[in-house]
């Protein structure tokens, strides 16, 4: 007999197929396997800490002209169905909601452990490799430019100006990607987080050189 989380692997695979790489089912996938393993090292429920992992996606708002209700309504039915409990529903919800890079100027003030663990998890995957790889993917997909010196990076906006912006794939690392090393919540988090964020400054020096033909 298959178990929830078995079930839940199969319906996001099936509702994700044909998304944008960036957001697709190897996405959901490895924040699943990161989250799991920053799990290993905090007190946690196991049960919301993977599910929430593999729902976190299931309809990113950028996607979906901004509609963040799309997302909880879609779980909270997937999840009712599979006859989870209310209380672990309520659990994976709070994180899903709450999850988000452009939401943390509303950030909760008492934040649970399974978000702190699966919120680690999302931003650890948008950088390193991964993340450089991500972004360009996502500017290609809007068909922002890749740079330009004229455009400056916007390191003040609000969430209504994040979620509008089409600037430069090279100012999203700095309007966003640099930032999340100092953001991580757990240990392990932030160990993991350090070698990936000075992946991306190399990145950064060898890409300047060869945009400016050192």
């Amino acid at each position: 007999m298959k178990s929830t989380i078995d079930n839940t692997v199969e319906f996001v695979k099936e509702k994700l197929m044909g998304a944008e790489a960036g957001h697709d089912w190897f996405h959901i996938e490895r924040v699943w396997k990161l989250s799991r393993k920053i799990a290993e090292t905090e007190t946690c429920d196991q049960e919301v800490v993977e599910l929430s992992a593999l729902l976190h996606d299931i309809a990113d708002p950028k996607f979906h002209n901004g509609d963040e209700t799309i997302a909880p309504k879609i779980s909270r039915e997937f999840l009712t169905e599979q006859n989870v409990s209310e209380e672990t529903i309520e659990k994976v919800l709070f994180v899903i909601e709450n999850i988000s890079f452009k939401n943390r100027g509303n950030a909760p003030l008492d934040p649970s452990i399974e978000l702190k663990i699966v919120q680690d998890a999302d931003r650890i995957d948008a950088i390193g490799a991964i993340g450089v790889a991500r972004t360009f993917n996502f500017g290609g997909f809007k068909n922002n430019p890749m740079y330009d010196p004229e455009i400056k990076p916007s390191l003040h906006m609000s969430k209504e100006e994040y979620k509008k912006s089409n600037g430069t794939t090279i100012n999203h690392f700095y309007e966003k990607l640099l930032l999340l090393k100092d953001l991580m919540n757990t240990e392990t988090g932030k160990k993991l987080a350090e070698e990936r964020h000075n992946y991306m400054l190399n990145f950064l020096d060898q890409f300047y050189k060869e945009w400016n033909v050192d």
